[in-house]
């Protein structure tokens, strides 16, 4: 018989507990597409390849190295994944959000969110942060389908603030205070691999959308129901609609990111020395 969701979480938790001689990470966070140099910016104590680790799917897409790094930022625990898990690769839900139900087990007390997205408010511009203020689920499976285990979090999780506001406002501050400019919207997440086709992106303008993407909800749902507070941060790497009928490749998302990469990096470092835990 198959092992339940709780077993597997707790035998991977325990294998990483054992090869980073028990290192509690206070912060997770997940490096998004053309992310991955964030991880240059940690302290490095431990890395452990996705491979290794008991029930970890494996990255398949360019970009996404497939490696947990534990180490410290600004004196703090961080454990960072540098390549993430997506829908469209073929995995479950459930093998998607399982890095981050074990960062929890493993003692983090925040979530840290990073994503490249596709514009669609027309005051956006290629290589813009845009800090996420709230989502729209358009995946076709949700992560939380199936039986719920109590010591995860309860069976109807609550969303009204799936983003942190009180991290929020920290980010924000220090992006004032830096004079790095920062935009602020909801983000849609999508299956994908598909990039949105003009109407599609019209479409999610229409719904109240300001980005779309084809990751970081999932993460975060499940990071809401076990209580984790969430940071997300989405770079714009495209921009769409119905009267923009601009070609994009995964190089170019890429080649936009980096453009953002120096900011971001310096944003996220300085939240995480200020961040009260």
């Amino acid at each position: 018989m198959e092992e339940n969701l709780l077993v597997k979480i707790n035998k991977s938790s325990n294998y990483l507990k054992k090869v980073t001689n028990d290192f509690a990470p206070e912060i997770g966070i997940i490096l998004g597409s053309g992310l991955g140099s964030l991880a240059d910016d940690i302290d490095q104590v431990y890395s452990v390849d996705y491979s290794e680790i008991p029930y970890f799917p494996v990255s398949t897409v360019e970009g996404h190295d497939g490696r947990l790094i534990f180490g410290y930022i600004s004196g703090k625990r961080v454990v960072a994944m540098k390549g993430r898990f997506h829908f469209y690769e073929g995995y479950s839900m459930k093998e998607v959000t399982f890095p981050v139900r074990v960062m929890k087990f493993l003692g983090i007390k925040v979530l840290i969110v990073s994503n490249a997205s596709g514009g669609v408010n027309p005051d956006f511009r290629v290589s813009d942060i845009m800090l996420i203020r709230d989502h729209i689920n358009f995946f076709p499976e949700h992560p939380l389908r199936g039986k719920n285990f109590e010591e995860l979090g309860p069976r109807f999780p609550e969303m009204s603030e799936a983003y942190s506001q009180q991290l929020r406002d920290l980010f924000k501050q220090i992006a004032n205070e830096e004079g790095i400019s920062l935009q602020e919207g909801v983000y849609v997440g999508m299956q994908g691999p598909t990039f949105e086709t003009p109407a599609e992106y019209g479409m999610v303008r229409v719904l109240g959308g300001d980005a779309v993407g084809m990751s970081t909800v999932p993460e975060v749902i499940v990071a809401r129901h076990m209580g984790l507070p969430v940071l997300g941060l989405s770079v714009v790497t495209d921009l769409g609609g119905p009267d923009i009928k601009v070609t994009v490749s995964h190089e170019e998302v890429l080649e936009a990111a980096s453009k953002a990469e120096p900011h971001l990096r310096k944003l996220v470092v300085k939240f995480i020395e200020r961040i009260q835990l």
